[in-house]
């Protein structure tokens, strides 16, 4: 198994645990958020989730601890607590990285990597709005067509 599975692995595991706590599960992105993500794209978001995480929970011991992460506004504040990246102790106590110390540049690349999979399941779980009206517009259309179709009187090829 090369390191991108293991790093696979553990963010799908890391996923099913936290998915397993009523209050982390119960996170999910405004619409407001969704569409912000899909406007800028995965690249920024997760360039947005690397500065964030650096700057909000990097630190030896981050101003304000535990109250440092806001709970709305974009989509990585929402990702970090329901990943439990969102202070020091949730990191110590979800993913076992001791408070106290700077997070490693591999600490904060895997607990990004860990917010962008959330980010990536919540906006695959929840399509955009106009995705799923397409869909349904395209599935209306190719029904209108096929019901003209058994309307409309067969062509018969005359005799010669």
């Amino acid at each position: 198994m090369n390191g991108h599975d293991d790093e696979s692995t553990w963010v799908e595991h890391t996923l099913v645990r936290l998915g397993e706590s009523q209050f982390r599960a119960k996170f999910v992105l405004s619409e407001a958020d969704r569409s912000y993500a899909r406007d800028k794209g995965r690249h920024v978001i997760d360039r947005h989730a690397h500065e964030m995480l650096r700057a909000r929970v990097g630190e030896a011991q981050p101003s304000n601890d535990g109250r440092q992460t806001p709970w709305r506004g974009h989509p990585v504040f929402t990702a970090q607590h329901a990943t439990a990246t969102c202070c020091r102790g949730c990191i110590e106590k979800w993913h076992g990285i001791a408070k106290g110390r700077p997070l490693t540049d591999a600490e904060v690349n895997r607990l990004a990597d860990l917010v962008m999979a959330w980010i990536d399941r919540d906006l695959t779980n929840h399509p955009a709005r106009d995705i799923v009206a397409g869909a349904r517009s395209a599935q209306a259309d190719a029904r209108r067509v096929k019901a003209a179709h058994a309307k409309a009187p067969r062509y018969v090829q005359p005799e010669l």
